[in-house]
């Protein structure tokens, strides 16, 4: 009897509790937006136009949990100016055959193969007349002749990278949240009726640094070029994945409106590093950019009215203190350059997980 009476009292006073810290979680959550800045006098960077996209998303052509006109659907109300379905399959045709403008949205395809070294994702390539190697590098080559080119899927989650030579491949992804979601299952399950309201507020708390792939892609880049992605990966959930992580295009010249060129254009600008990766669901990075001058200079553009810090990483090492608003290295040394950007709000984002992640951009020596 006593323990039923301590029970009594116990249990309403440890829900509410646990509704003030859901509470609390809740009211941490704000989406940082900047008032327009002025950009006058300062140089501007060579790009027309900035595309919101999102890459690796899984639709009933393999295992993910709806059709892929309720895929771009979802995508298109987000806000999303192209999405790239990644369906398993070498290649998967059906998925490849979703390709086109809908609802307003680019729609894209490419196939994540089963390789001997794990899980690939191809994109851009020309439809093949027979099933690609399981190779991984022969695999690459194939694509590479096709036109395409080829990213090394959640490298050290799921379906792990079996490390071997990575010169074969393009790229790899830095972040990948559902690989994030599952590693970091507590976290979520804490939180999961949120779920129902703010349930990117929930995915935020899912992310961590990805200390193994940002130093995996450092060795990558030692060789030459590489790219790096923020993948969302997405099986279901796609509302707030597709506003949670984001690739944002830079385009030379407006998107065309006849499929092909928006689709040759688009690929790239992926495949040339003229992207770069951001946390939307924190806040809005439109306007960023980084980029080489035509006289060599590097040059970096962050107008943000947010409190956030910029570190400039040099062949893997950081390059100079962190900065805010902007950078400029008329004479930076020769090397490998990369930019990351950190919130230094209140927010769900830890504070070491990078908010916009850019690709690299090679200094030459003088």
């Amino acid at each position: 009897m006593k323990i039923r009476r301590v029970w009594r009292y116990v249990l309403p006073a440890a829900a509410a509790v646990y509704a003030a810290w859901l509470g609390s979680q809740a009211a941490s959550y704000e989406r940082y937006v900047s008032a327009p800045a002025a950009t006058a006098g300062s140089p501007e960077p060579p790009s027309a136009a900035e595309l919101r996209g999102a890459y690796h998303i899984h639709s009933r052509h393999s295992d993910g949990r709806k059709t892929a006109d309720w895929i771009v659907r979802t995508a298109s109300r987000a806000g999303l100016d192209f999405i790239i379905l990644t369906d398993h399959g070498s290649p998967n045709r059906a998925s490849l055959a979703a390709e086109g403008w809908k609802d307003g949205l680019l729609v894209l395809a490419g196939s994540e193969l089963s390789s001997s070294r794990g899980h690939l994702v191809a994109l851009a390539f020309d439809p093949p007349a027979r099933p690609f190697s399981q190779n991984a590098a022969m695999a690459a080559r194939e694509i590479d002749l096709l036109g395409g080119f080829t990213i090394i899927a959640h490298p050290y989650s799921k379906t792990r990278w079996s490390w071997g030579e990575t010169s074969a491949h393009d790229g790899l992804e830095i972040m990948d949240s559902d690989s994030m979601a599952r590693r970091n299952w507590p976290r979520v399950a804490a939180r999961l009726p949120l779920l129902l309201v703010k349930p990117q507020a929930v995915l935020l708390k899912a992310l961590t640094r990805p200390e193994e792939q940002i130093r995996m892609w450092d060795r990558m880049l030692e060789s030459g070029p590489a790219l790096g992605f923020y993948s969302v990966d997405a099986h279901f959930l796609y509302r707030p994945a597709f506003g949670l992580l984001r690739l944002h295009v830079l385009l030379d010249r407006p998107l065309a409106g006849e499929f092909a060129e928006a689709r040759a254009q688009v690929f790239a600008a992926l495949r040339d590093g003229r992207f770069f990766n951001a946390v939307d669901a924190a806040a809005d990075p439109a306007g960023f950019r980084f980029w080489l001058d035509a006289d060599g200079a590097l040059r970096l553009r962050a107008p943000f009215s947010f409190a956030h810090e910029i570190r400039l990483i040099r062949d893997g090492r950081p390059a100079a203190e962190p900065v805010e608003k902007a950078l400029a290295l008329p004479a930076a040394e020769p090397g490998t350059y990369r930019a990351e950007v950190y919130l230094r709000e209140r927010t769900p984002l830890g504070r070491d997980v990078p908010w916009i992640m850019s690709n690299s951009l090679i200094v030459p020596g003088r």
